[in-house]
């Protein structure tokens, strides 16, 4: 990216960051730097524990930085719970969820929960961790006998099952925030340190990159990252110097009181460490609670104690390491930079079996439906070699909405223009798009990157894999048609032909009908409702809501009893905005019974609610 894009883009700012010089975009076309570690300058080691700093090393020279960072949602993410931590009211508060209750309270200042089922044994948890914090909370905590703070802790820290939603000031099962199948009872979940502890804190990189160094069949451990990307979009992780980093990796898990690794071929090594890792790492074992400083830039201890002669990289480094392109060439600044992020944004691990492209997670590399694998479907795209995810997102802070909402806007296409500079001009523009140069058609992100991965707060958020609505992936195994999200009295006919006739495509009929049934004279978005899978289904209950579709409050009114609970609040936000009625349901009841509750509040007869024709989703539990 030149200087130009920096100066007009919504993060500017970046280009005068002190800690790392962004040349985050176009770095060969614009003849900036290309290489994300170049030999000279960078430390020789970033990776083991022994090189980091920690974020307050940080503060005297990046004040301001440090400063917002330190406020942000992302250092945040982990928090020991203590009086006030948490924005959550632990006053005694309850949260009912099919026969079993949890109780919220306060004692001494310590926070706890009461889970009471019927299926799972009763117990006190004493709230260790706050997690989150920008849409919900989560919380980690251990079981103890009483709410007391004199209570001896029993058990290790566990992901406990309730959320509180910041945006609702509500109670929520936690699992349905993702495409999660139904829940019967209240149960603790998976061990803190098993589990959220790599992704939410800072961690000596080396144990990060195990399964990257491993390959294909890699052992999955609380570091390892579902980063499946096709052969040419990775980076090739190798090992240089064997013996070297058999001593580095002794040295590593030695601090986890873990034996050193046996074997004397590079797999069996890695195996083991993988193994000791869940075995063994701990809080103990963390550069520092929440998102550090360090997460992103690696081990900046050299560059502490030498500012002006050592940068930090992005990429992983050491002497026994390289880390090289899949065609054997250096790692650029912007790629390197968004497999930082792709390390932890990358996928939700939710068991739910299908991407966009028509793919099936752990076979395809399509792209992820749900909010978290942002990172890792911008590879996926065509831009990921020019742009970073910094030239859009402030990796410091909040991001500003006023200039996300410029991003989103005509306005916004100079990040674009600054490499495809055909369309500077108004003519080239809508000449490319087909709409008015000044309309929100032209809008790079409105067909580029357009509204239909799942939110955290029952909205739709941009898909990040940079593509076209045109591309016959797409248009015949996606549904609903890209263009239908604007156009949505159209049915799939009129907008294929449409396509066609303004591009030179063409796409097959017998595909489209497989998706959309014998007929293509319907509405692209009523038939994704009828016929799609549930990732289709919530973009189509939320594209029915904002346009207050009343022809579609049965269809949807029956998503409540959806096999996917987070499509049943979609469905209620999607009814309440067509309708203008306040719907008091309970959402964690069993669907049938949010049915009714519905259609009683919204005065519909009692005629058989419509059925959909939902594809399979081979999810389990």
């Amino acid at each position: 990216m030149n200087s130009a894009a920096l100066k007009h883009g919504p993060l500017g700012f970046l280009a005068a960051l002190c800690l790392v010089p962004l040349v985050a975009a176009c770095g060969e076309r614009a003849g900036a730097r290309a290489e994300a570690r170049p030999p000279d300058g960078r430390s020789a080691s970033n990776v083991l524990y022994g090189d980091f700093a920690g974020s307050q090393a940080c503060a005297d020279c990046h004040p301001a930085i440090f400063e917002r960072w330190s406020r942000s949602p992302m250092h945040q993410m982990t928090r020991p719970s203590k009086r006030g931590v948490s924005q959550a009211p632990f006053d005694g508060s309850q949260f009912h969820f099919k026969g079993d209750v949890a109780t919220m309270v306060t004692e001494a200042g310590e926070h706890y929960m009461h889970l009471e089922s019927r299926a799972y044994p009763s117990a006190w948890y004493r709230i260790t961790k706050v997690i989150g914090g920008r849409y919900r909370e989560d919380y980690a905590g251990v079981q103890v006998a009483a709410a007391r703070p004199d209570a001896s802790p029993a058990s290790d820290e566990r992901i406990l099952p309730v959320s509180y939603l910041l945006f609702e000031k509500s109670w929520r099962y936690k699992g349905y925030s993702v495409m999660s199948p139904e829940r019967g009872a209240l149960r603790r979940g998976l061990k803190w340190r098993t589990s959220c502890v790599f992704c939410h804190n800072t961690t000596p990189w080396l144990a990060n990159y195990y399964d990257e160094l491993y390959g294909v069949g890699a052992p999955s451990y609380q570091g390892a990252a579902s980063l499946k990307l096709p052969s040419d979009r990775r980076l090739a992780y190798a090992v240089t110097d064997p013996d070297a980093f058999e001593r580095a990796l002794t040295d590593e898990l030695e601090r986890m009181d873990a034996e050193a690794p046996e074997g004397d071929d590079l797999p069996s090594l890695l195996e083991a460490a993988s193994e000791a890792t869940h075995e063994h790492f701990t809080e103990a074992h963390l550069v520092e609670i929440g998102v550090g400083c360090e997460a992103c830039h690696g081990g900046a201890r050299a560059h502490v104690a030498n500012p002006s002669g050592v940068t930090p990289s992005f990429l992983p480094s050491a002497p026994f390491l390289s880390v090289r392109t899949a065609a054997g060439r250096r790692v650029s600044e912007a790629p390197a930079m968004t497999h930082s992020c792709a390390k932890c944004h990358t996928v939700l691990f939710s068991r739910y079996p299908y991407t966009w492209e028509g793919g099936e997670r752990g076979f395809d590399p399509g792209g992820s439906s749900m909010n978290s694998g942002e990172a890792r479907d911008f590879l996926l795209g065509g831009c990921s070699s020019a742009l970073a995810c910094t030239n859009c997102h402030d990796p410091h802070g909040n991001d500003d909405s006023s200039k996300s909402a410029r991003l989103e806007s005509v306005e916004g296409n100079s990040v674009c223009t600054s490499c495809h500079s055909d369309y500077r001009s108004s003519e080239g523009l809508s000449g490319h798009t087909h709409h008015g140069a000044a309309s929100q058609g032209s809008a790079c992100v409105a067909c580029h990157m357009p509204k239909k991965n799942v939110a955290l707060d029952y909205d739709l958020t941009r898909y990040h894999r940079i593509g076209s609505p045109t591309d016959r992936a797409r248009v015949e195994q996606d549904r609903p048609l890209e263009c239908a999200l604007c156009h949505t009295d159209k049915t799939v006919r009129e907008l294929v032909t449409d396509m066609e006739r303004l591009w030179p495509r063409r796409y097959d009929r017998d595909a489209l009908e497989r998706l959309y049934g014998p007929s293509l004279d319907v509405n692209a978005i009523s038939a994704t409702l009828a016929r799609g899978k549930p990732h289709e289904q919530v973009v189509a209950i939320h594209v029915l809501g904002r346009e207050r579709r009343a022809d579609a409050v049965e269809a949807i009114a029956a998503q409540l009893d959806h096999d996917f609970p987070l499509l049943r609040f979609f469905a209620r936000d999607a009814l309440e905005r067509i309708t203008g009625k306040r719907l008091a349901l309970d959402m964690h009841a069993e669907g049938p019974a949010i049915v009714a509750q519905a259609r009683k509040g919204l005065g519909l007869d009692h005629a058989p609610r419509p059925r959909t024709e939902q594809e399979p989703t081979h999810a389990t539990d």
